[in-house]
């Protein structure tokens, strides 16, 4: 699994208008699921985002997780994140898994942030057509890759 995690002081997205998931202070997440991922994936993907660190404490320091600053999650589906970009100018996206395995392990992982962390989680609609607005905090990205640990 791939994720590109921001942080972020709102966002939101929209399916055709209408805002379908809107967060405050929290994290962006852009989750791509590979064919080779399993829960194994998920389940270190959901630890590792409730335990990060990248908040600032009351000296500045980036020190503090999302659940002591009261901060949720807007979590995004993003095939496009195994996008394979070697040959043309046009991507190929066969490296992503399939719709079916890919909503199996999007929906697990949101529901162990959940679940097993506490945590609010919005999300946009998988394979849908989505609109995203942000306003990036730092801006802090961090990228995750489970197949690069």
């Amino acid at each position: 699994m791939r994720i590109v995690l921001q942080r972020v002081k709102s966002a939101s997205v929209s399916i055709e208008g209408s805002v379908v998931g809107e967060i405050s202070q929290g994290f962006l997440l852009l989750v791509g699921v590979g064919p080779e991922d399993t829960s194994d994936d998920a389940s270190y993907l959901a630890r590792k985002i409730a335990g990060m660190r990248i908040f600032s404490d009351e000296n500045g320091k980036m020190n503090l997780s999302i659940d002591q600053i009261g901060g949720k999650i807007l979590s995004v589906s993003q095939f496009t994140l195994f996008a394979d970009t070697k040959k043309g100018n046009r991507p190929s996206f066969t490296g992503a898994a399939s719709p079916e395995h890919a909503t199996k392990l999007y929906e697990e992982f949101n529901e162990k942030l959940r679940t097993e962390y506490g945590l609010t989680v919005e999300t946009g609609e998988f394979g849908a057509d989505m609109q995203v607005s942000l306003v990036n905090d730092g801006p802090v990205t961090i990228i995750l890759d489970t197949k690069n640990q």
